[in-house]
């Protein structure tokens, strides 16, 4: 129990500053982008830290497994650099007793990530675009102060003036149906729920006129509702709806078997973990990071290369060849000298 809480507390210690490092440079792209949209909608700060909470998932999925296996990989290779591990191992603890050690806590995070990246991660990206679509549509939705023949929707609407959302001086005109409408408002405010652009007119008369019958109506509130364009994001309900709306069309199959594989990567590449930890800083150079770069990316060129063309086939099979390849690489180096 007091090794098992030592090599945690050790793996703590490598794992956050590598982690909380990586997190920040992540960050910093994803504000970038989010920046970059300056140039099409107007933001305010709150709708800033909107945007920037709904990529959260992406930066953990992308951040996570790297920064955990590296920190497993140097927290062994610095207690093989100190003679620690070779204390252990001569206390009858072989390299895959402490990868025991370490497979609860790594299974625990493949299935966080999994949860992340398959449940969260679509959900936040629909929600990312349904925002971006909106302020588009309000974007669009642009009446200028005392000109003629502007429209919204259906109604011609003339305005006298206008600060940020309020609108003063509204006139509104439309004819259906060989019936004429005319509305005055004192003031009106622009409302936009996802999307779905709205006027909030207060304090005006309506007018209809059929024929010689003119009908008055006075108000305090009236709703004009109208969308500027037609929304292409559809709904969406669960996750497993999403995916099994997906699968079924064929689309995104090859992101969800690169949110899967990434996510088992921690738990996959384990022995990996012990081959390059373990070494003799007597007769060998410590390369335990250069070597786990090499394998991160090799590992994930597979997923996107085989992945992109076995699509579904490639969560049985990848798994299994690195697996494989890896235990081999395993038994050929550590396993004989330890």
């Amino acid at each position: 129990m007091k090794l098992k809480q030592y090599l945690y507390s050790q793996l703590a210690i490598t794992f956050f500053p590598i982690f909380l490092g990586l997190y920040f440079i992540t960050s910093i792209v994803f504000l970038v982008k989010i920046a970059s949209l300056t140039s099409i909608i107007t933001i305010n700060f709150f709708e800033l830290f909107t945007l920037y909470a709904y990529v959260i998932p992406q930066i953990i999925f992308y951040t996570m497994p790297i920064s955990f296996f590296i920190s497993l990989v140097i927290t062994l290779s610095k207690l093989a650099s100190e003679y620690e591990l070779t204390v252990i191992t001569s206390f009858g603890l072989n390299p895959v007793k402490i990868l025991k050690i370490f497979l609860p806590l790594t299974l625990v995070l493949s299935t966080a990530l999994l949860v992340i990246s398959v449940g969260l991660i679509p959900k936040t990206k629909f929600l990312t675009k349904q925002f971006i679509d909106a302020k588009t549509k309000e974007a669009n939705f642009n009446i200028k102060a005392s000109e003629f023949g502007q429209k919204f929707g259906d109604w011609l609407i003339y305005i006298k003036n206008k600060e940020d959302k309020v609108y003063n001086e509204i006139k509104l005109f439309k004819t259906e149906n060989g019936k004429e409408q005319f509305i005055l408002s004192k003031t009106a405010i622009l409302d936009n729920d996802k999307g779905n652009l709205s006027f909030r007119l207060n304090d005006g008369k309506a007018f209809f006129v059929d024929g010689s019958e003119v009908n008055q109506i006075d108000f305090k509130s009236m709703h004009i509702n109208d969308s500027i364009t037609g929304s292409k994001l559809g709904i969406f309900t669960t996750t497993y709806e999403y995916w099994k709306s997906n699968i079924a069309k064929g689309k995104d199959i090859d992101d969800l078997s690169f949110f899967v594989l990434t996510s088992l990567f921690p738990v996959l590449s384990l022995f990996l973990v012990i081959t390059f930890g373990y070494f003799n800083p007597r007769y060998e150079k410590n390369r335990a990071v250069t070597y786990s770069l090499i394998s991160i990316v090799l590992y994930y060129v597979l997923i996107k290369a085989i992945g992109d063309s076995l699509l579904l086939h490639a969560l049985y099979l990848i798994p299994a060849i690195w697996l494989v390849a890896t235990y081999l690489l395993y038994t050929k180096t550590v396993k004989k000298e330890y």
